[in-house]
């Protein structure tokens, strides 16, 4: 089921401005307690409330001290307490679920929207007993929480005769849930009031009480959690601090079976594979239902509720709830030599079906019986644990949150990165790290799979092209073949170079150095060069894109210190299906580097294996044409990649070596990202791998963001011609070819790694189609279409600009009229040149400056402000645009003082944590 519309959620803005609701995350307190034997007990739900209270300065309100920003509870169904209150008659335990339903407050809309759902469980084919409205008190909330307070039901399901598994009845419950949300919901007509409709759980096992509460206000709220009669074996609770986002009721975690405290960096990337995935979804135990599941994660959920669906959907699909959270948080597996063959067969083959959801993590999650938490490989967050002698199991965010006598304490720990802590009280013991993990290694011959059908790229043969091959290449493409980078003539590579927007500094500041140090050159902080929107000169498109960097609550990763962590390896091929393991889903093209050689390339472009076929297709267009001529040239490439899917090819390479007088070059990030995006919205897009050969991309800006867009490996010929020509020219010395080739991927490769770590991401996987960029200065039309899901909060040019940014590069190499003395542009960017890119800090406001500061001489330093602000006039920046509305003026007797006005400004950001309230204010 598709949706159409997006209802932004009860008591949140809608996207204006620098604000898009798509980037809510918080940071919060997560802690549960679990009795170890199952034994039930209301005990448990006050121990829950008592952790959830201790956890309070992990949330936090707004400027109402009483309006929190979310906390809940999350228990196992009391039976004995809703036969005690339900005026209808209940099945046995087991034989009917409970929905929590948030609901409008209107009774009209209440009505309507209950009858609906009635109708959508008898199409279900359960029946239906009867409502309950929740019992709540809401004088103790805040203006704001009671403003958008919805209206709490509970409904109840009969589990009908047919459903002899008790997973049955559970997936049928979040079928009803699922279907019933999207058509109130989400639908072409949305229910009046529909905004409201949220289920916080539906389920035979368990039930979650939440809201946008502080953690006091849960057990004063919610007037059920005082009944002795409710008991439970275990409970989660979550006290949420939204650090940069908006509360709501819905967003309260826990989640129906996780409770998050971190960020997943990685979401965009990790929610467009899985709906390019669900397209192709097939499971014998959902059935024909699957199709109503669609899209498996909520279009307006936060980054906790989506990994909170993927990770249902994938439970629900049969795999136990702790063997989900090692696929979606893995180990550090590929460097880790310590680790047993088993277990990193485990990782290594479920690499080939799902990438890692990366950020920080402090997951606690439960299926109602098993109970547990996990760190994320860096371990970025805390995650402590007591076990008492009474078989009472605490874990939470830090120590303290529940008192317990010191000799009832049989030991105590903490989790360390990637490790795993389970209680399974239907078993009755704790299960520790190594032994969850080997059963599950052990569980299919993971190692045998793998073995048998992943292929490694070094081990395939170099192509013999008078051979039989799986490859098929437009000879437009190559009309006289690929000669060897390093015997291409100089004319040759400067014309590319040329087409392609080289610069002579690109040469001697970014590819010498790479190529001769083996690392990405370290430049001063601060760029007073312009924005390439407001550039004079012809910008390449990756200019137009700024990377992201964790902030906040989110720490970077040391990418040389903690390189253990860190993980470079891509999968090219048919992704499997999700859903059934079996050695078909290994069959992949394992690649160490995402960066490619010729030769490299060449194996993957005339492959010689029965499971591989690989098309290559050109990204050219009829320069002259411009705008119309490069929207006509993406328009044929869609259609050429659907075609060669559609005929079985499963590797798709993307070349622009055809250029010529009359074709240029689409720019690769364009036809990259575009291709992209077409694949996953007619469903393709894990159907086959893109590779990009390329002359443009030649820094790690460039190859970042080309990652950053879908594409799995680049091959940047153009810039290994380059190094041979360096070499043949004497600009790069002390060298052969083959070292400075092998020194400058290697410098890509630490360089795109220290790019993704600066967002703190471990692995190259996990950042492919992540999109942590931001456009400025695109058109917000043309970033809808060809770079989804990117914020532009600042316009500015659209694809007849980029057509003719392409079209100046390209008549500069291939002039109407035959010019001597063709030599590279001088560039300037990095630093200033005299006929280079304009700087803020030149040498005439260096020579302002400094001779005002040896001078001390006011006028001479205010001769320096003018040259600055003129520049910034000048569209050097963008404060430089803004001018003030003119109003009437203000009484300055109106005005507060100065110290007053200064007691209005607060540096708090963040929940203060492990840190007394007092350092956190200071």
């Amino acid at each position: 089921m598709q949706t159409n519309v997006t209802q932004t959620p009860i008591g949140w803005p809608q996207k204006q401005g620098l604000y898009d609701p798509q980037f809510e995350r918080d940071a919060c307190g997560v802690g549960f307690v679990v009795n170890i034997k199952g034994q039930k007990s209301h005990q448990i739900i006050q121990q829950g409330l008592e952790i959830l209270n201790n956890l309070t300065h992990r949330g936090a309100t707004g400027a109402e001290p009483n309006t929190g920003d979310g906390a809940g509870i999350l228990f196992q169904l009391p039976h004995k307490f809703f036969k005690k209150v339900c005026d209808f008659d209940l099945p046995e335990p087991g034989q009917y679920g409970v929905g929590m339903l948030m609901l409008p407050p209107d009774a009209e809309q209440r009505a309507a929207i209950e009858a609906f759902f009635e109708q959508v469980v008898a199409e279900e084919g359960q029946e239906f007993l009867g409502w309950r409205t929740v019992p709540t008190d809401n004088s103790s909330l805040g203006e704001t929480a009671l403003s958008v307070e919805p209206f709490m039901r509970q409904c109840f399901i009969k589990r009908s005769s047919d459903l002899v598994d008790d997973l049955d009845f559970e997936r049928k419950l979040y079928v009803i849930r699922r279907s019933s949300a999207y058509q109130i919901r989400y639908g072409e007509t949305v229910m009046p009031g529909g905004q409201y409709f949220y289920a916080s759980s539906m389920s035979y096992k368990t039930i979650v009480f939440k809201g946008m509460l502080m953690s006091e206000q849960i057990p004063k709220y919610y007037l059920d959690l005082a009944d002795p009669d409710v008991e439970s074996a275990l409970a989660m609770v979550h006290s949420r601090f939204s650090t940069n986002t908006f509360p709501s009721w819905e967003r309260a975690h826990p989640n129906r079976y996780i409770i998050h405290n971190g960020e997943i960096n990685t979401l965009r990337g990790n929610i467009n594979w899985i709906h390019a995935q669900q397209m192709h979804f097939e499971s014998p135990l959902f059935g024909d239902d699957i199709k109503k599941l669609i899209p498996i994660a909520a279009p307006d959920g936060s980054d906790s509720g989506m990994f909170d669906n993927v990770m249902e959907f994938l439970t629900l699909a049969g795999r136990p709830i702790h063997h989900v959270m090692m696929m979606m948080i893995p180990e550090p597996w590929s460097k880790h030599e310590s680790m047993s063959d088993e277990k990193r067969a485990f990782y290594e083959y479920h690499a080939t079906l799902m990438e890692p959801w990366d950020g920080p993590a402090s997951i606690g999650f439960t299926d109602g019986v098993r109970i547990g938490a996990t760190l994320d490989r860096n371990g970025l967050r805390p995650s402590r644990y007591y076990v008492t002698k009474d078989d009472l199991v605490v874990m939470a965010s830090e120590v303290g949150v529940l008192d317990i006598p010191p000799e009832n304490v049989l030991y105590k720990g903490r989790l360390e990165p990637g490790r795993m802590f389970l209680v399974d009280t239907e078993a009755g013991r704790i299960i520790h790290d190594e032994e969850i993990k080997h059963q599950l290694a052990s569980e299919h011959p993971y190692r045998q799979w793998l073995d048998d059908d992943l292929v490694k790229l070094e081990d395939l043969p170099a192509p013999a092209l008078n051979g039989k091959t799986n490859g098929k290449v437009s000879q437009a493409l190559f009309p006289s073949g690929i000669r060897p980078a390093k015997d291409i003539d100089h004319t040759y590579v400067l014309q590319r170079q040329q087409a392609f927007g080289y610069t002579f500094e690109d040469l001697r500041m970014l590819i010498g150095p790479m190529a001769k140090n083996a690392i990405e050159p370290v430049g001063a902080m601060g760029n007073d060069a312009p924005l390439a929107v407001l550039s004079d000169r012809s910008r390449l498109l990756y200019d137009y894109f700024k990377q992201l960097f964790a902030q906040v609550t989110n720490p970077p990763i040391d990418s040389i210190r903690e390189e253990l962590i860190t993980a470079t390896e891509v999968m090219l091929g048919t992704e499997g299906n999700l859903l059934q393991p079996g050695p078909e889903n290994a069959i992949q093209i394992k690649l160490k580097y995402p960066i490619l050689t010729n030769s490299e390339l060449a194996k993957l472009r005339y492959v010689n294996h029965k499971s591989f076929k690989s098309v290559t297709l050109p990204i050219l267009f009829e320069v002259d044409q411009g705008e119309a001529g490069l929207e006509q040239a993406l328009e044929a490439l869609y259609a050429a990649a659907d075609k060669a899917i559609e005929d079985g090819y499963n590797i798709i390479i993307l070349s622009d070596r055809g250029i010529d007088r009359d074709q240029a070059g689409i720019p690769a990030l364009l036809a990259v990202s575009g291709l992209h995006h077409h694949l996953i919205r007619n469903g393709n897009r894990t159907n086959a791998a893109l590779i990009l050969e390329s002359g443009e991309p030649r820094e790690v800006h460039h190859f970042a963001t080309l990652i950053g867009y879908g594409i799995s490996a680049i091959n940047p010929y153009l810039a290994y011609e380059t190094l041979a020509d360096m070499i043949n020219q004497n600009l790069l010395t002390d060298t052969t070819y083959e070292e400075a080739q092998a020194k400058y991927v290697k410098a890509s490769v630490k360089g795109v790694v220290k790019t993704l770590s600066k967002m703190g991401i471990s692995t190259i996987q996990s950042y492919c189609g992540a999109q942590i960029f931001e456009a400025i200065g695109l058109k917000q039309s043309l970033v809808d279409k060809y770079f989804t899901w990117t914020p532009t909060r600042i316009e500015g040019i659209g694809l007849d600009m980029i057509a003719e940014e392409v079209r100046r590069r390209h008549h500069h190499a291939f002039p109407d009229r035959q010019t001597n003395g063709h030599t590279l542009d001088v560039g300037g960017e990095w630093q200033w040149r005299k006929d280079g890119e304009h700087h803020l800090l030149n040498p005439q406001t260096i020579h302002a400056l400094q001779k005002a500061t040896r001078t001390g001489d006011y006028k001479t330093y205010r001769q320096y402000a003018h040259l600055i602000n003129d520049q910034s006039r000048k569209l050097g920046t963008l404060r430089g645009m803004l001018k003030f509305k003119g109003q009437n003026p203000i009484p300055i007797e109106e005005v507060e003082s100065v110290e007053a006005i200064c007691r209005r400004f607060k540096t708090g950001a963040m929940s203060y944590g492990s840190i007394s309230k007092e350092a956190h204010e200071s």
